[in-house]
């Protein structure tokens, strides 16, 4: 039998397989899907708007699949779960779908509560789903996404996806950590946007403030995309306050220039999250690729600490790494599974 309105609800935070399970079999059931989300401002992991767009996103090949947010102002979760509030949602989500609600889905979670059969019944049908199909639940993920992640839908990956800074100065091994750590968690890296830039300029001495800009700029959406692609974590080599360091190196004759990098640098580093950021010291050979400065080479622990002294400035917090490039590597695994616990066992 096919009912003309049905309805589905939960805060979707975040939303996950067995929710889209759930979803799957109703929007079949029905001429016409209601999924509700039901949200209290600040009290969510992540925004309404974030998980409106992650079901619409995956729910839009089921045109019968309407999406509507319901807000609830209980201060927690627990204080939702009395009569009042309960209730209260029932009568906002009635008024909101505005005809009669045919059949309501929820999970076995719900069986012999009589919840939603107080709350909805005569006018509509209960039907539940089996929550052991998918054995997973939001709070899970919450607790450890990463643990869970084969649970979570690809639209909200890069949500969860941690993400670890590599920084230092120039031939500190920065981008053979990066691919290597890439390649021992099997995931994704972002390079350098500045040796593009530099290559396609010719040299150090012949970048300009737009290359600057450029690599400020598309660091930051290069992280965006991969963020998307990433298996659990992302590693990233370079960010904006070390382009800041080397606009002020590049540019310190060009006063006007140099403040605009400086102010867009800044800006960009307010909107970026680092789970973990690893700094590697001067302390192996430095190798000259045709990009690197001659300047820099010969002092390059006054010039390291320039950075540091940026990234301090800025706030950020950072774990020192020294050694071989074997050393690197180890203690870069042993910091992620310390502070992420994440691992290379899945």
């Amino acid at each position: 039998m096919r009912y003309k309105v049905g309805m589905y609800g939960g805060s979707f935070d975040p939303l996950h397989v067995g929710h889209i399970h759930d979803i799957i079999r109703a929007s079949a059931m029905c001429e016409e899907l209601f999924v509700m989300i039901s949200w209290c401002e600040g009290r969510e992991s992540a925004s309404k708007e974030l998980r409106y767009r992650w079901i619409l996103n995956s729910t839009k090949h089921l045109d019968n699949v309407r999406i509507l947010p319901v807000e609830d102002k209980a201060v927690s979760k627990e204080a939702y779960n009395t009569d009042f509030y309960w209730e209260q949602g029932a009568n906002d989500i009635k008024k909101l779908i505005g005809k009669p609600i045919d059949i309501v889905f929820c999970g076995t979670d719900y069986l012999g509560t009589g919840r939603f059969e107080s709350l909805y019944c005569p006018e509509s049908i209960v039907h539940y789903f089996n929550r052991a199909e998918v054995p997973i639940s939001s709070t899970d993920i919450r607790t450890w996404a990463t643990k869970n992640w084969d649970y979570i839908p690809d639209v909200c990956k890069d949500f969860y996806t941690r993400k670890v800074l590599i920084v230092g100065g120039e031939s500190t091994g920065k981008s053979t950590l990066v691919q290597n750590l890439a390649l021992a968690y099997n995931t994704k890296f972002v390079a350098e946007v500045g040796r593009d830039t530099c290559e396609y300029a010719g040299g150090e001495e012949y970048m300009i403030a737009e290359d600057m800009y450029e690599n400020i700029l598309r660091q930051k959406i290069n992280v965006m995309e991969a963020a998307k692609q990433a298996n659990r974590i992302l590693f990233v080599d370079t960010d904006a306050i070390t382009t800041m360091f080397y606009s002020y190196f590049l540019l310190g004759n060009q006063a006007e220039q140099l403040q605009r990098c400086v102010s867009l640098a800044k800006a960009v580093n307010d909107i970026c999250v680092w789970d973990l950021v690893l700094f590697l010291e001067p302390d192996v050979t430095f190798v000259q690729d045709g990009t690197r400065n001659e300047e820099i080479k010969a002092d390059r622990e006054k010039y390291s600490n320039q950075i540091k002294h940026f990234l301090d400035e800025a706030g950020m917090k950072y774990h020192c790494i020294s050694g071989s490039y074997l050393d690197r590597f180890d203690i870069a695994k042993k910091l992620i599974e310390e502070e992420l616990n994440i691992t290379t066992q899945w």
